[in-house]
């Protein structure tokens, strides 16, 4: 309450409600060790519902959780947030932002802003768990066997992503998944019966959940029994309905919608202290309160994780080679070997789609590096990311140490999931058409926040898609992606920046990726006669120069109208006229090379360019500028044959070749 009042800004009402259901599970539950809360098996915990972010930053104070320093997975000897933090609640460059952010605040398993990610998000942790256990433990030596605990509220089961999580959840019968769901009828708007009235646990039930109703949330005791039911359930996960009173004590606004979200007042504040029997005193901690949770969780959580680190140390011995795998995986880097036996494709008139030249990279990546896994939205067939070599297996329920994961039609849960799976450092790829980035963007964008390297593998890139029409057919995709901060997008143009790009992602350790690749056959570029593709590593580079002295010119593309690009450049080099191609697979990473470099792709004399790519053109006039000219997409596609559409749409050697002498001036 004192936090959200200083910063007259929050929601005080849940935390207030839930101190007790949060306070029983961490004290008496969580197998977590405050003192290193990065260890490998501890026991996860996600506030879903993160407005209530007070409730999460007052046990990572109380329970004097130490910060870590993420980016060497090192613990600090410091305090991950102290009474000065809470105090700054809300406040620019603080720890306690107004929804728990990881990376910046430690102890936050993971960013829980819009609602229903946090649920999400647990489900890949306790999916994650199992295949850790699959591949780590042996006999005598179970590395692995955490539980991941979510509070949720009515607005997470409002969103359809909780949803598709849970019943993908209650599919693999996660057991070692429990949600507490926080069920106090109140929303921005006021009663939740103004638009909910659903029977949450028959539709629980029905995905296969084990149910359980703890009528008061004040009721420790009855809290204990159903934690304890969840404990001695292992064929499914487990909801805990939490009847609550938000914003409880507090006289005028307990069971209020403005309880939800704005500060009580100084005033109501006074009162409730009052009603709770505590002290008229601000950001006050008794006497004692400390030790209580060092007797708590402290004890348990430091008992529990000494024990596994003598246990890791003989597993060492045992298992050196697992060992490493561990050290590795936890420290996101890469086993030695990771990019033998890549294939080589050569020069190729007919080509090859860059989503099959994909399968066949990913197969050989994935084989070389064992914790690389994932799997697409009912789509594999067509995005070709299934795992073929022998042991890849199913992640099922009854084969948890399978690396092909099966989603189902559930694009918004799988990159939510992904991204749950990553935090457990398991690198994962996910993957659907590219069209329905629109389903994944709210969680490709908190990869991008959390800096996770999450692989998103998007086919079907274009008007490319043909017959399917503008539903299928992504117009806007590629600039909508390109404007997230830290993710990397590339489209490449054949087989082999195929392979760069897929060198480019395995050796990001914060970056999430998106590969965009076509349904179509590429012609393979003849790499003898044009650049090598080992200027994807830069994002763009010089494919083809131009003949005889400095361009007149430059053609620059991304993806499929490269070689439409070299097909004009053919043409226009028998005119006489210089032009040079430069292939842009990846913006973001070229924006991110030197001035000299970009300026040695692009020169600023040259003023005379054309980009070719079929989205939108939005965005490309940055590097066509006032004199240049775009050809791409201005309207949503259509469905007919792709020659068809290529014809109608503009995307042709001819009509290139006419927009450079357009620039140029001829």
């Amino acid at each position: 309450m004192d936090a959200v009042q200083a910063a007259n800004s929050g929601h005080p009402g849940t935390p207030m409600a839930l101190a007790p259901v949060a306070y029983t599970l961490w004290q008496k539950y969580l197998r977590y060790d405050p003192n290193d809360p990065i260890w490998a098996n501890r026991d996860r915990f996600v506030l879903s519902n993160g407005h209530a972010s007070m409730l999460l930053y007052s046990l990572l104070h109380l329970a004097q959780v130490r910060a870590v320093d993420l980016d060497d997975n090192k613990v600090l000897s410091s305090m991950a947030l102290t009474i000065d933090d809470l105090k700054k609640f809300r406040q620019i460059d603080s720890k306690t932002p107004g929804h728990p952010e990881y990376r910046l605040t430690s102890g936050v398993e993971t960013t829980t802003g819009p609602l229903g990610q946090g649920v999400a998000n647990s489900v890949g942790m306790a999916m994650a768990r199992w295949w850790l256990a699959s591949y780590f433990n042996k006999p005598r030596f179970q590395l692995f066997n955490y539980d991941v605990y979510a509070i949720c509220g009515d607005g997470d089961m409002m969103e359809g992503i909780s949803g598709e999580a849970a019943s993908l959840a209650g599919h693999h019968k996660l057991s070692n998944l429990c949600w507490l769901y926080d069920n106090n009828h109140i929303t921005i708007e006021g009663n939740t019966s103004l638009a909910f009235s659903e029977d949450v646990a028959t539709r629980f039930k029905g995905y296969g959940w084990n149910v359980e109703h703890v009528t008061d949330a004040n009721d420790t005791v009855a809290l204990e029994k159903a934690l304890d039911v969840f404990r001695n359930t292992s064929d499914k996960p487990t909801l805990i309905i939490v009847d609550s009173h938000i914003g409880w004590g507090a006289p005028h606004r307990q069971d209020t919608k403005e309880a939800h979200g704005e500060a009580l007042g100084e005033e109501e504040v006074a009162l409730t202290k009052k009603f709770y029997g505590w002290p008229d005193a601000k950001f006050l901690v008794p006497d004692g309160v400390y030790d209580q949770f060092k007797k708590g969780i402290g004890k348990r959580g430091g008992e529990v994780r000494n024990t596994w680190v003598k246990l890791f140390e003989s597993y060492k011995s045992e298992f050196p080679e697992l060992a490493e795998d561990l050290n590795k995986m936890l420290h996101r880097t890469l086993p030695d070997g990771w990019d033998k036996d890549l294939p080589t494709f050569p020069a190729d008139a007919k080509g090859v789609a860059t989503r099959d030249s994909s399968g066949k990279v990913l197969n050989v990546l994935a084989k070389n590096m064992p914790w690389l896994m994932g799997g697409a939205a009912d789509l594999y067939p067509s995005t070709k990311t299934r795992l073929l070599f022998d042991g890849a297996g199913e992640f099922e329920a009854a084969t948890r140490g399978g690396r092909n994961m099966h989603f189902g039609i559930r694009e918004h849960a799988m990159a939510a999931i992904s991204n749950g799976m990553v935090l457990s450092k398991i690198r994962t790829f996910a993957s659907t058409f590219f069209i329905f980035t629109d389903y994944c963007k709210p969680a490709i964008r908190l990869s991008a926040i959390m800096e996770l390297p999450v692989i998103y593998v998007f086919t079907h890139d274009s008007i490319g898609v043909g017959e399917d029409g503008p539903t299928h057919q992504p117009i806007e995709h590629l600039i909508a992606l390109r404007a997230v901060p830290g993710l990397v997008l590339l489209r490449p143009a054949d087989a082999n920046e195929v392979i760069e790009a897929w060198r480019v992602i395995m050796q990001l350790k914060k970056e999430p990726a998106v590969l965009v690749l076509t349904r179509q056959a590429l012609p393979t570029i003849d790499r003898a006669k044009y650049a090598a593709a080992s200027g994807v590593a830069k994002g763009a580079y010089i494919l083809a120069e131009a003949q005889g002295g400095k361009p007149e010119a430059i053609l620059m593309a991304t993806g499929s109208e490269v070689s439409l690009c070299l097909a004009a450049y053919e043409t226009l080099a028998s005119q006489g006229i210089k032009v040079r191609v430069v292939s842009m697979p990846s913006w973001d990473i070229f924006e991110h090379q030197s001035r000299e470099y970009r300026d040695s792709v692009l020169p600023p004399e040259v003023t005379a360019r054309v980009s070719v790519e079929q989205a939108s053109i939005l965005g490309w006039d940055r590097y066509v500028g006032s004199k240049g000219k775009i050809i791409g997409m201005h309207t949503f596609g259509a469905s007919a044959p792709l020659k068809d559409l290529q014809k109608k749409f503009g995307f042709q050697p001819d009509k290139v070749v006419a927009a450079v002498k357009e620039v140029i001036g001829k």
